[in-house]
């Protein structure tokens, strides 16, 4: 070259500022795209790009751009990989079978032809973006007045055809880089597959519009989904670009929106993984087992890995997909992973089967489709096979195509899913052009110079207000951001018994979700959900305690002993006259007990208190049968019917203590009580006092002592006896007498067995304090017992009492240990009250059994002993009984000193 003009001048329409605006934005692109319309706008290196040996050139009066992923992507450095069958050739075809429908069609765009440059994206968004300058070369004007080629000619320079509008792209971060520059040259652009939340924003991409419903919708038909199976924890995972990570970030926005579900792990698929990524992958995925449910945004060829992954670790089942419409209905994603892949619930955007593309694809052949350049490539790959070419050799291992080869007959054929959507996304541009043509070009036959060149932002405007109906037969519009409505299918990928596994459609989403649940199937065809939750609900009884940073996960806590669970969160104590239910969501009235007649507590008393009562009865009726006899006289008849009153009254306070509790049974329990016991002991401390002073005084004096008749020793008893019911009747005046019901005596820590006690006001110190008088009593008469044991029996009845004394001081020794000892127990008024009267039962029979019954054995038995013996004066029996006592010690002595005398019988 001889001179170095400017690299490059754009049209008036579009101004350098645009250009530096749009690549402060985007700088990553811009110095890339420098480059690369540098090479454009040099016509001795461009030549031989203007071949366009990788497009295909459709001639028209208007020229509509396409973009399909005709190639995968390439690996070590090589742009394009193997050929795309469905998503690359079915959509080709696909615009080109549109094509040949509206240009055959007398109604829509009448007299204008439609052409097309139609360009292989290899499913990587940087060769999309060289690629796509083709489509602006027209748009760029060259000077070239000054530019020889390097053997002095001037550049031969075709004139390049005009781009109005473009169809495209696939993925969507394909789309997202070629809308930056179509936006730079208003070229309107019609997506058949980008869904990327991204893309609906109007301010950076006004010139995209597309006749799929974007992820945002997709992501809402999801969370739809997720929601109606019941999961509340699942995790999302991404190929790593637009598309993946734009649709997982619409799903968690819109779920943390909602609220209710909480993602486990976001992880993402990178783009060119490294050995071994995919087995790490599903191991990140295994740190949150419970998190069965897994949202997957991602290329179907991650997807085929990631299964594979799951496979090859053993985790056929463990998780439950939940596929967005990169896997759809799909057989190639799952392609030897169907076991891995079974219940897994994909999205669509509701399609149908064009019935016209079948018949025009499937008489497609090597003949009658030369203008598709990649057609060739695709023969050899459907039908296994090999062209001949001039100057390559065969391969002898495989087979030689005929030609002849049939699409569906000698290979399988099945509609690609995006078909609908890139004859949608070619009539809308086609019907856009048809209004604009109508209202610029009214009666004109063909394009009249309003449209030429065709005006960008106009033809937008028209693109955005179309309506009509597709090829499916469902209306096809846009929003005002370039967004068609959401319609979705949802599919389940089921294994039935009938050997003929498959995608089954299970519901639909048109701004609401209709789930057949009954229809969906599972590993092993199983109906039943599997559950994809950080925690599964709390029984009843049981609160949550919420997991800090994860309102999804919690721990289930008990609401033990006497608590209820208040609410979901929260546990709270039974009033105290209450428990919980079985289910602790709530509480119930404590069950009141008493002491019942048939209960063992009370019929080992009740039997003891039965006999003696019988006994008791027996004795004073012998007493006053025989009341002028002179045993019955010897043993004091005033003072033996008041303890035999005592007696009486010790055992019928047993019937009192059993009996049911009110006011009057407790008035009488306070009463009774105390009074038993006191006026037996009272008797026998007179009786036991009298002897004592009778043979004291008797040492002194023969002058008998004071208050020794029966009126005095009466007196004396009702003395003590009165101190005792005076006490009774202050403790009425301050306390008086009713009934308590104690919740807190059997309350064990098992809410179940909790009783309230029906029973008398009566605390366990105010029971000691009403008996303390007569226990009182009771040592004070076995002192006197004590002193008076010389006394001879012969004359008196003080051993006996001695020996009663002793006996019952060691019942209620026993009694104390026993009613203290049981504060604690469950059964605490049980084993008292029990106690209690037995120990009093016990002492009553002691003194009964001690005192008088030898003496009815004698009255009734042996009445030749109850005879008058000659009576002896005061000084005489005071005599005997210091002679007795003399002898006694005497005797002791001798044996002391190793002697032994035989005293001869005096009772003779």
């Amino acid at each position: 070259m001889t001179s170095h003009p400017p690299l490059f001048s754009l049209d008036h329409q579009v101004g350098m500022f645009r250009v530096l605006s749009w690549s402060s934005c985007h700088s990553t692109t811009w110095p890339r795209l420098l480059w690369i319309l540098w090479v454009w706008l040099n016509p001795c290196l461009s030549v031989h790009q203007h071949s366009h040996p990788h497009s295909i050139k459709i001639p028209g009066d208007i020229t509509l751009g396409g973009l399909f992923p005709v190639h995968a992507r390439g690996h070590a450095g090589v742009p394009c990989g193997e050929i795309k069958k469905e998503k690359g050739i079915h959509r080709l075809e696909a615009m080109l079978y549109a094509l040949d429908q509206i240009n055959s069609d007398p109604e829509l765009l009448p007299n204008i032809t439609l052409g097309a440059r139609i360009l292989d994206t290899c499913s990587r968004d940087t060769y999309a973006l060289e690629q796509s300058l083709t489509f602006v070369q027209a748009l760029i004007q060259k000077d070239t007045s000054d530019i020889r080629c390097s053997n002095g000619e001037q550049p031969i320079i075709r004139k390049p055809e005009r781009v109005v509008g473009v169809i495209g792209a696939s993925g969507s971060s394909v789309s997202i880089m070629v809308a930056n520059v179509l936006r730079l040259f208003e070229i309107p652009q019609i997506s058949y597959a980008s869904t990327a939340p991204e893309l609906s924003d109007n301010n950076r991409y006004d010139f995209f519009s597309r006749v799929v419903p974007p992820d945002s919708y997709q992501a809402q038909a999801m969370l739809d989904i997720v929601k109606a199976l019941g999961w509340n924890y699942v995790s999302t995972l991404a190929s790593e670009g637009n598309y993946g990570e734009s649709g997982v970030d619409a799903f968690v926005q819109i779920s943390r929106e909602a609220g209710g579900l909480c993602i486990a792990q976001s992880l993402k698929i990178p783009r060119e993984p490294k050995p071994g990524e995919f087995d790490k992958i599903i191991k990140r995925l295994m740190e949150t087992p419970n998190a069965r449910g897994v949202i997957i945004f991602a290329h179907e060829d991650d997807i085929k890995q990631v299964l594979e992954a799951a496979r090859k670790s053993n985790l056929t089942g463990q998780f439950k997909f939940v596929g967005s419409d990169s896997w759809g209905a799909k057989s190639s994603p799952i392609l030897d992973q169907e076991e891995v892949a079974e219940g897994a619930v994909t999205i669509l955007p509701k399609r149908a089967s064009i019935e016209g593309f079948d018949q025009y694809f499937t008489t497609r052949s090597l003949e009658n489709n030369r203008r598709n350049i990649w057609f060739a490539e695709f023969w050899e790959d459907d039908f296994r096979c090999k062209l001949t070419r001039p100057g390559i050799k065969i391969d002898p291992e495989k087979k030689k195509c005929t030609g002849e080869e049939r699409i569906s007959r000698d290979s399988h054929y099945e509609q690609e899913g995006k078909v609908q959507f890139v004859i949608d996304a070619v009539y809308a541009m086609a019907h856009a052009l048809h209004n604009m043509h109508q209202d610029l070009c009214p009666g004109a036959t063909g394009v009249c110079d309003k449209m030429d060149p065709v005006e960008g932002r106009l033809l937008l405007s028209y693109i955005h207000s179309v309506n009509f109906n597709g090829s499916a037969g469902t209306a096809v519009l846009f929003n005002e951001n370039g967004d068609a409505p959401g319609r979705y299918d949802i599919f389940q990928y089921q294994m039935t018994n009938t050997t003929n596994p498959g995608y089954r459609v299970i519901g639909q989403w048109t701004n609401n979700l209709r789930l057949n649940v009954e229809e969906m199937q599972w590993t092993g065809g199983s109906r039943q959900i599997p559950d994809s939750v950080c925690s599964f609900p709390c029984r009843s009884g049981e609160r949550k305690k919420m997991v800090k940073g994860v309102p999804c996960c919690w721990h289930c806590e008990l609401c033990d002993g006497y608590q209820f669970q208040a609410d979901e969160f929260n546990c709270e104590m039974c009033p105290f006259d209450m428990r919980p239910t079985l289910n602790r969501t709530a509480c119930r009235p404590t069950p009141i007990i008493k002491l019942e007649w048939h209960s063992p507590w009370a019929m080992i008393p009740l039997f003891l208190a039965i006999l003696g009562i019988l006994a008791t009865l027996s004795v004073i009726i012998t007493f006053i049968r025989f009341n002028d006899t002179p045993i019955v006289r010897a043993a004091g008849r005033e003072l033996s019917y008041v303890l035999l009153t005592g007696i009486f009254l010790i055992y019928f306070i047993t019937f009192l203590m059993i009996a049911e509790p009110g006011t009057v049974v407790c008035a009488f329990r306070r009463l009774l009580l105390g009074l038993g016991m006191c006026i037996t002991y009272s008797a026998m401390l007179t009786k036991t006092n009298r002897i004592y002073r009778i043979f004291e005084q008797g040492k002194k004096s023969v002058t008998p002592p004071k208050f020794i008749s029966p009126t005095s020793q009466l007196m004396i008893t009702f003395i003590l006896i009165s101190v005792q019911v005076l006490g009774v009747f202050i403790w009425f005046g301050v306390m008086p007498p009713h009934t308590i019901v104690d919740y807190e005596e059997q309350r064990p820590p098992n809410p179940e067995l909790a009783r309230g006690i029906l029973k008398c006001d009566i605390a366990d110190l105010s029971l000691i304090c009403c008996l303390s008088y007569s226990i009182l009593l009771m040592v004070t008469c076995t002192v006197y017992a004590v002193k008076s044991r010389g006394v001879p029996e012969t004359f008196n009845e003080a051993k006996p009492i001695g020996f009663t004394m002793y006996t019952t001081c060691i019942v209620w020794l026993a009694f104390v240990p026993i009613f203290f000892g049981t504060a604690q127990s469950t059964e605490k008024m049980f084993i008292q009250t029990t106690t209690l009267t037995v120990s009093m039962s016990l002492s009553a029979s002691v003194s009964l059994g001690m005192l008088y019954i030898p003496k009815v054995y004698v009255i009734i038995f042996h009445p030749e002993q109850n005879v008058q013996k000659r009576k002896r004066s005061f000084k005489a029996v005071v005599q005997a009984a210091t002679m007795s006592s003399r002898l006694s010690q005497k005797s002791i002595s001798d044996k002391q000193n190793g002697e032994t005398k035989i005293e001869p019988d005096r009772t003779q």
